[in-house]
């Protein structure tokens, strides 16, 4: 177990994708415009960058990530649940 080399989580516990239960929903930004948020990422063991690097060009968009979140600008829920069920992450819309 020492050679594992899983992502862990704060507590040095292995934390693989399918064990994070990530929820996607749309949110209202100011001035009118639409981000979709993905939340539940652990942020330490998931490389929520190199998530974001295969979301923006499936959506066409700009994105950030913040904390234990992914977003992206504009409304694609449907495309962000499945790349990430593709990903190995149980997403879901919500």
């Amino acid at each position: 177990m020492v050679d594992c080399r899983c992502p862990r989580d704060a507590e040095g516990h292995p934390c693989r994708p399918q064990d994070q239960k990530i929820l996607v929903r749309v949110e209202k930004r100011p001035g009118g415009r639409k981000a979709t948020v993905a939340r539940g990422f652990d942020p330490v063991a998931s490389d929520l960058s190199g998530v974001l690097r295969q979301l923006k060009p499936k959506c066409g968009g700009g994105g950030t990530t913040r904390d234990d979140t992914v977003e992206v600008q504009g409304e694609h829920v449907d495309s962000v649940v499945a790349l990430l069920n593709e990903l190995g992450y149980p997403a879901r819309a919500g």
